[in-house]
């Protein structure tokens, strides 16, 4: 089988000679950990594949994001990042005051000059499954944009600025995914923190009223082009699976280690794909060889019972610079051996 071919029938519950991988790299890996990076490549190639797609320039940007010290985002949010490699957190978000929400412009200009001239000779030659990255996260953008705080305390007082702001938002994330399903691609991501350590952030019944009705636009427009449609969630959001799962996704990749692995993968195991992931917060930086396979061993283990074969399952990991080098190798060495 194809990376491609690889991907495609673990989404669709068909048996796999191997589950397909897929390694997230941080920035911090890139810049510190170059030589490391390439040799893992060579032994262990991703399946999936970033589309080669160039937005165009926001007029807000400045800076360099993942750099130590400051810049601004697309957005406009000025951002703070303590040391180099990291994404770092919002000190002057952009709309701070709701009344400048009343001259605030999105950027549409990174929609408008999107560059797709190398893709398509991407996708004719690469046997990898392609997957476009967008800018849709629309809880976290509106935090993003007002501050957490603020934002949190907006949504518990029905503020009318937050669904003035999630419009404005959520028409920007259509035209975001309407021209990435147009292209050749075989599968958009979206994403969303949604999850504490226990518990969700909001409450399953906000998240219902104002945030899944975008969802529902958005995976109905990647499936409608006859694309794949990917989520992934940090923290323990279990309340909200049926939700995902009903709404159509394909593939979600969630911090499974904060949840029930084996309740998850029992009663949706067979409706979805778990899109990864192995312990970040302990196993990973903390842990052993041994403590990573049993890792894998758990997750991969309650899928195959659910299924009854393998698939449904991408193996995946998020690498840190500061992880373990073995622990990484350990991931996909595991995985391969199911």
């Amino acid at each position: 089988m194809t990376s491609k071919e690889l991907v495609i029938n673990a989404l669709n519950h068909k048996a796999v000679e191997r589950f397909p991988r897929q390694i997230w790299s941080l920035p911090n890996v890139s810049m510190f950990k170059s030589k490391e990076l390439y040799a893992f490549n060579k032994q262990y190639p991703s399946d999936i594949e970033g589309a080669n797609i160039q937005y165009g320039n926001s007029p807000y940007s400045k800076g360099t994001p993942n750099a130590l010290g400051s810049y601004i985002d697309e957005f406009g949010s000025l951002w703070q990042a303590a040391e180099a490699g990291i994404v770092g957190e919002v000190k002057k978000p952009v709309l701070e005051n709701w009344k400048d929400l009343d001259n605030y412009k999105m950027p549409l200009e990174m929609l408008k000059n999107a560059d797709f001239s190398l893709l398509k000779k991407q996708y004719a030659q690469s046997d990898k499954f392609i997957m476009a990255g967008t800018f849709v996260r629309p809880f976290e953008r509106m935090q993003f944009m007002r501050g957490s705080e603020n934002l949190f305390i907006d949504l518990a007082e029905g503020e009318e600025y937050v669904y003035r702001l999630a419009k404005l938002l959520h028409s920007f994330n259509c035209r975001n995914i309407e021209m990435l399903a147009d292209a050749e691609v075989d599968g958009i991501s979206f994403m969303d923190d949604w999850g504490a350590q226990v518990s969700m952030l909001i409450s399953p019944v906000l998240w219902r009223s104002l945030f899944k009705p975008m969802y529902k636009d958005y995976i109905d427009i990647i499936h409608s082009k006859g694309k794949y449609a990917f989520f992934h969630s940090d923290g323990c959001i279990e309340k909200i699976y049926p939700d995902m799962v009903e709404l159509g996704l394909d593939a979600i990749n969630s911090q499974l280690f904060c949840m029930d692995i084996e309740g998850l993968a029992e009663k949706y195991g067979d409706k979805i794909t778990f899109w990864g992931e192995i312990d970040r917060q302990q196993t990973l930086p903390f842990g052993t060889v041994a403590d990573v396979n049993a890792a894998v061993d758990r997750v991969s283990s309650a899928i195959i019972k659910k299924n009854g074969k393998r698939t449904g399952a991408i193996a995946q990991c998020e690498w840190h610079s500061q992880n373990p080098l073995e622990n990484i190798y350990a991931v996909f060495e595991r995985w391969n051996e199911k």
